[in-house]
């Protein structure tokens, strides 16, 4: 019997026990063992590309002869971009002081270089 103020009594271990049997002969009814697995025909598969220094992929295909700045006007990669230009702007002259700096010996670089090789000594 239910108690007072809406209280229900805990259900005692038989009948806790057999609710959970027939829990699981339902789940058991339902479940499927899968063995055998194949790919979705319905579903687009993705080809994955070939290793880039494989020997299989090299066999077939001979090198290029051509530089890539020769073979194309353009470059056809972002990477390609580093270093496309190769040629200078501007002619190199030496006898300009804006635009080429020598090495020059002050009194400092040669205390520095003096001390520096007494060290190594």
């Amino acid at each position: 019997m239910a108690a007072r103020g809406g209280e229900k009594e805990p259900p005692d271990a038989v009948h806790l026990n057999r609710l959970l049997c027939e829990r699981v002969r339902k789940e058991l009814r339902c479940q499927r063992l899968h063995t055998e697995h194949s790919i979705n025909p319905l579903r687009r598969v993705h080809t994955v590309t070939q290793k880039p220094m494989s020997w299989h992929d090299n066999i077939e295909e001979p090198a290029d002869v051509l530089e890539p700045t020769k073979k194309y006007s353009e470059p056809q990669t972002e990477s390609q971009e580093i270093g496309w230009n190769t040629t200078p702007l501007i002619d190199t002259d030496r006898t300009d002081r804006r635009l080429f700096f020598p090495r020059r010996k002050t009194e400092v670089t040669e205390q520095m270089a003096a001390t520096g090789h007494m060290k190594k000594q």
